[in-house]
């Protein structure tokens, strides 16, 4: 039987009058959001680590005819008794606790077949609950790959329920569960009554496995041989810094082709625009704005798309789950525990998703600490200006240590931030007088297997859709806008004359009228603030263009360089020089300058949404604007740093 459904989310609406409500329940990493996502046809996030999914998702399923169930994915717990925010959703709505929000008529408890004994524990509290229940096997392949064995029949006899196997990877074994899903009513009931306790669940949990002739799974030799390099305290460290130097220098060394490619495409079509539609203000809307701001941002499509190959792989193979175990430690000597290194792991896509990821953490104090101090964390809209600055700053042939030198520069940017995020966490934690007791960190070892296409596809597509999203919306608004503003005032040809500039030249045209724009004042009033980096009021109007998105520092040079020299914009930008001032003549961006732009990027809270998603998690504006200030203070100071040191050397 297949299912068919519409979407729904974390704000969804309660289910129409007569669909029944169904949540899936499970642990961590068993398998639950892909079978939500084989139910339903949507594209939540899927990973084996605990925190991807730190909210409420819900997706329609059309079981038969007519009838329809509403589908719910609850956050991962290993038990009812909630430790941390994304738990107590779980629990809450469970209990029927959360306003505006529908009891689930059943629940199925999806648990993970190689580690059924764990899930079983919860179970016991879900059967309390006295809904309909259901619990699905999931990983039930790799039980059986990996030596163990199970009698479904006799496991779903000992617990009095139905049992199903259901593999939402290949799409397996959810008809079966589809099929019980249109009729929660008629599901069968325990005879007995749940354990209740914890001595006694753990006792009927083996009393169950025994009658299922549950054999567990055996690790394999070389998964043991892996783990004891990779889990290593000391060499697994090691190891994890050169997956990140190597992750670095293959996006440069990969992407950098189609790059170019890109590249020359968007400046054939500037080129033409302008052969075919002349100067008017409408072609230099599209060449200079359109093509030359926004695509110098789409230019950086490989490279991201490739970061987000990378990984997926490393996730799917099981490798960030040894990374996450491995950094507890290192988190440790941040005040904070492994859910923290989750959340920063989560940052490097986007700060948002990472400051959600939180809600897994038990510890409030450590909570906010952690969420104040992610945006540090070096994300992919950093990765468009990095890639644009180390570019400039690092000649393409450039090597240290036989390595090339612009992926050694881009893995120091990334430990830059990840440092210094656990370095401000453990102040934060300090301050914070924080004595609680340390919980454990739990923490399922996925097996070593082979990634696979499919979910890599969904893994890549979808960050890359938010990316040219960001593109076609907020950065296209921002760079229009910035556009208008440096060709806004307009002048008369009189005016031009008496300025000195020849009206039919349209070059010294744009030129004069930039420098004489309603943005160049606003960057030649905020040049007092950094001047000592080095900036120009061109470079100032990009820093304060990339509030709105860090990617539009691109955008806005972009823009500028290509209204400067439309055949080559690159060039218009290594060339640029101060206009005017004490340094009038000279090269803005000299190692000096773009040194402090990098170190600058790495500390300042450059982007509107993640000051709003904080002032959503805090619930105050107190925080968001404390920390925006205090990172701009401290971004401007280590900017300044930079530049005196690399101007002193260089």
């Amino acid at each position: 039987m297949s299912s068919h459904c519409a979407p729904g989310g974390a704000g969804a609406s309660p289910a129409p009058d007569g669909t029944a409500v169904v949540a899936l329940v499970g642990a961590p990493n068993a398998g639950k959001t892909t079978i939500f996502n084989a139910l339903t046809g949507l594209r939540a996030k899927t990973g084996n680590y605990p925190g991807v999914t730190v909210g409420r998702a819900r997706g329609r399923c059309q079981v038969a005819g007519d009838t329809a169930v509403e589908v719910e994915d609850l956050p991962g717990t290993y038990s009812l008794e909630p430790i941390s925010l994304d738990e107590q959703i779980t629990v809450d709505l469970l209990h029927g606790r959360l306003e505006g929000v529908d009891t689930p008529d059943a629940v199925v408890v999806v648990a993970d077949a190689t580690t059924l004994g764990t899930s079983l524990r919860l179970l016991a509290r879900v059967l309390e609950l006295g809904a309909p229940t259901t619990l699905a096997l999931t990983m039930y392949d790799e039980l059986v790959a990996r030596g163990g064995s199970l009698d479904t029949a006799r496991l779903g006899r000992a617990l009095g329920i139905p049992v199903v196997v259901a593999d939402g990877r290949r799409r397996s074994g959810t008809a079966d569960l589809v099929g019980l899903l249109g009729a929660p009513q008629d599901w069968p009931t325990p005879v007995v009554a749940p354990p209740t306790g914890p001595e006694e669940s753990t006792a009927w949990a083996r009393s169950v496995l025994l009658t299922a002739s549950y054999r567990p799974a055996t690790e394999s030799a070389l998964t043991a041989r892996i783990d004891r390099v990779l889990l290593h305290p000391v060499a697994g460290v090691l190891v994890f810094l050169g997956v990140m130097l190597a992750f670095f220098e293959t996006i440069f060394v990969l992407a950098a082709p189609l790059q170019d490619a890109i590249a020359r495409g968007i400046s054939a079509l500037s080129g033409l625009v302008t052969s075919v539609a002349g100067d008017s203000a409408l072609a230099r809307l599209v060449s200079e704005a359109i093509l030359g701001g926004v695509g110098s941002v789409l230019v950086f499509v490989p490279q991201i798309a490739l970061l987000f190959v990378l990984i997926a792989v490393l996730e799917q193979v099981g490798y960030l789950s040894r990374a996450a175990f491995l950094m507890d430690r290192v988190m440790a000597m941040a005040g904070l525990e492994g859910r923290a290194f989750v959340a920063l792991l989560s940052s490097f896509a986007c700060a948002i998703p990472g400051i959600m990821a939180t809600r897994t953490m038990p510890s409030a104090r450590e909570r906010l600490a952690t969420m104040l101090t992610l945006p540090l964390v070096t994300c992919s809209a950093r990765l468009p200006v990095y890639l644009l600055l180390v570019s400039m700053l690092v000649p393409a042939d450039a090597r240290w240590w036989g390595i090339g030198a612009r992926g050694v520069v881009m893995f120091a940017l990334y430990l830059l931030g990840a440092i210094s995020m656990m370095v401000a966490a453990r102040v934060a934690t300090w301050l914070g007088r924080s004595r609680h007791a340390v919980l454990p960190f739990t923490l399922e070892m996925p097996p070593y297997r082979l990634p696979s296409l499919r979910t890599m596809a969904f893994s890549v597509w979808l960050p890359v859709k938010g990316f040219l999203r960001k593109a076609g919306t907020i950065i296209l608004v921002a760079t229009v806008l910035m556009w208008a503003l440096l060709n806004l005032p307009t002048h008369s040809a009189a005016e031009l004359r008496a300025a000195g500039v020849d009206p039919q030249d349209s070059t010294a045209v744009t030129s004069y009228t930039m420098q004489n724009s309603l943005a160049a004042d606003v960057g030649r009033a905020v040049g007092p603030v950094f001047e000592p980096l080095g900036f120009d009021w061109k470079t100032n109007v990009a820093v304060i263009s990339s509030l709105a998105a860090r990617e539009t520092f691109v955008a806005t040079l972009g823009q500028i360089s290509a209204a400067e020299d439309p055949t080559d914009p690159s060039a218009a930008l290594q060339d640029s020089t101060y206009d005017s001032g004490p340094h009038e003549g000279e090269l803005v961006y000299t190692p000096a300058t773009l040194a402090a732009l990098l170190v600058f990027f790495v500390f300042a809270l450059q982007c509107l949404s993640t000051i709003a998603v904080l002032r959503r998690e805090t619930g105050r504006w107190r925080w968001p604007l404390t920390v925006f200030g205090f990172y701009f203070a401290l971004a401007w100071t280590m900017a300044l740093a930079a530049h005196t040191v690399v101007g002193a050397v260089a």
